[in-house]
């Protein structure tokens, strides 16, 4: 019994510890910021924003911020403006509890416990101060027609402030600017009258275009109605000739298949004459073989032997004058690559000997092609020796009346005559387009020979 009693009691007391403990863990909405606070390990306060925190007993307990955004009117009046003009600037910003890590312990240290009419005024009274600085910054015309860059800077200048306290600015809006000495209303009434003007030129010029936009139309339409007409009678021009050519390859089509229809027909008789010609061809073979059969056994099958005899003998001769002719032509064949080849070295060495001739002759072609010319100089002279040298002359007879046309006799220009048939060096150099070498003498004009006798007479 006693046991059992313990063991009850020891049951209560787990439960009730358990539910303890899931009675502190806390829960963060999104909504709200858990704030815990007491001996957290570390800062003044541990805020939560989301999830969810397990409280101690005792050494801990929590809070929660609202993050509910607060509406604030800053009616601000009496304002400097740069220019020390006074101006009224109603304004409503929109506020709340910033959920960024510093400034949500910002707001645990100076929000915590403050209600939303208690956050509001402290806020108001940093909205007010801040937007005097901002308006003390910019001129009249800056704050009333850059509304952009007024709200800019009240954004930059307040959020600074705000996050001080844990709060951000969500949304700021500025109503009609209003001053006491009427310096926005004439420059609105500036304004009006400038977009006045301005429209009046607009409507003007939208007009001038507008005239000019009518006679383009026009100009356009009458365009555009030709190269539609233009199109419309290609069209049609076109049209008929693809009518044309359709009817043109229908007829072609047509003639083509009465062709291809003829062909086929005169194919088919010819078809039919061929195999009736090869009936009858194999009929005359059959006939042929019979009678072949015959007489084979007589007269055909021994010459028949003999034939193919004679054949294979033929053969044999023929394919030995083919082995033979391209032995033959093989000799012939090696001999002459024999020859090439030795003229190929011939002509090779001669190129190498007349490239190191230039290059003993420093360079120079005419050098070398002199030093040539000396080599076979002998053999120049030794031919014009030979081409007289079988001359034999036995009896030269001359009749000579000694009236010669140039003053000469007949035999001065028959000697003269029979000297210049044997052509000198010089005029061998003259018809190789060579120049004689001046170690060699000069070339000089060749007196006429006159017989001894002639001079005496």
């Amino acid at each position: 019994m006693n046991v059992a009693f313990l063991g009850l009691i020891v049951v209560v007391v787990a439960f009730a510890t358990v539910a303890a403990v899931i009675r502190r863990y806390r829960r963060c909405p999104s909504d709200k910021i858990l704030v815990v606070y007491g001996k957290t390990g570390g800062g003044s306060a541990k805020c939560i924003h989301g999830g969810g925190k397990f409280v101690w007993p005792i050494i801990q307990d929590y809070a929660y911020l609202n993050l509910t955004p607060i509406s604030i009117d800053a009616n601000l009046t009496n304002a400097l403006s740069r220019q020390n003009i006074r101006v009224d600037v109603p304004c409503r910003f929109t506020v709340g509890i910033s959920t960024e890590p510093d400034s949500m312990n910002n707001a645990a240290e100076r929000l915590l416990g403050l209600t939303s009419n208690e956050i509001q005024e402290l806020a108001r009274d940093i909205l007010f101060g801040q937007l005097r600085l901002v308006i003390a910054t910019m001129s009249i015309e800056e704050i009333n027609s850059d509304r952009d860059k007024f709200l800019d800077n009240i954004s930059k200048n307040v959020e600074v402030e705000l996050k001080k306290i844990g709060l951000r600015l969500i949304n700021v809006n500025v109503t009609d600017i209003k001053d006491e000495s009427g310096y926005i209303e004439a420059l609105g009434k500036e304004a009006a009258a400038k977009a006045i003007n301005e429209a009046k030129v607009s409507v003007a010029e939208q007009d001038k275009y507008g005239e000019i936009g009518k006679a383009e139309a026009v100009r356009d339409t009458r365009i555009k109605t030709s190269e539609a007409n233009a199109i419309a009678v290609k069209g049609e021009n076109n049209a008929q000739i693809e009518i044309a050519n359709s009817n043109a390859y229908r007829r072609e089509k047509e003639a083509e298949a009465n062709r291809l229809a003829t062909a086929a027909e005169k194919v088919q008789q010819a078809k039919a004459l061929q195999e009736a010609y090869a009936a009858e061809k194999e009929a005359e073979l059959a006939r042929a073989e019979r009678e072949r059969s015959t007489q084979q056994a007589n007269i055909i099958v021994p010459e028949e032997i003999e034939k193919q005899r004679r054949i294979i003998e033929a053969e044999a001769e023929a394919e030995k004058a083919r082995v033979n002719a391209k032995g033959d032509a093989d000799a012939i064949y090696a001999k002459m690559e024999a020859e090439a080849k030795g003229l190929y070295e011939i002509l090779t060495k001669l190129a190498a000997g007349y490239d190191k001739m230039v290059q003993a002759a420093g360079g120079d072609a005419n050098k070398a092609y002199m030093l040539l010319l000396l080599e076979k100089l002998p053999e120049l002279v030794k031919t014009q020796v030979e081409a007289v040298k079988g001359v034999n002359i036995d009896h030269v007879t001359v009749w000579d009346s000694g009236n010669g046309t140039d003053g000469k006799g007949s035999t001065a220009n028959f000697v003269s005559g029979l000297m210049k048939s044997v052509p000198p060096l010089s005029d061998l150099f003259d018809l190789a387009g060579m120049n004689l070498p001046e170690y060699l003498g000069k070339k000089t004009e060749v007196q006429d020979v006159t017989p001894i006798e002639e001079k005496k007479k």
